[in-house]
């Protein structure tokens, strides 16, 4: 491999790694707010939520905790988790080849 391929996947798992940290920050940003309770009628807390719901549709309601706070925590949370996961492992696989 030459040095510039090289580099190339560097940068390219660099931008994977923080294009993860960017959507788990918008969920713990908006675990964060929703503890906090935020205004909802604010257009940031709007934005944040509306990310936040895109970005954990496929985790939303997978816990049924009584509380509604846990419920955020958990479905949100284990959305922010897997999304660092996942998006680190594959940067530092990019980072390898």
């Amino acid at each position: 491999m030459s040095p510039e391929s090289g580099k190339g996947a560097n940068q390219a798992g660099m931008v994977v790694a923080a294009v993860a940290d960017v959507m788990a920050l918008i969920l713990g940003l908006w675990i964060v707010m929703y503890l906090l309770d935020a205004n909802r009628a604010n257009t940031l807390v709007q934005f944040v939520h509306e990310a936040a719901d895109w970005l954990a549709g496929w985790s939303h309601d997978l816990f049924t905790f009584h509380k509604a706070w846990a419920r955020v925590v958990a479905g949100y949370g284990l959305a922010a988790v897997v999304y660092l996961f996942v998006g680190h492992a594959i940067a530092n696989r990019m980072h390898r080849h």
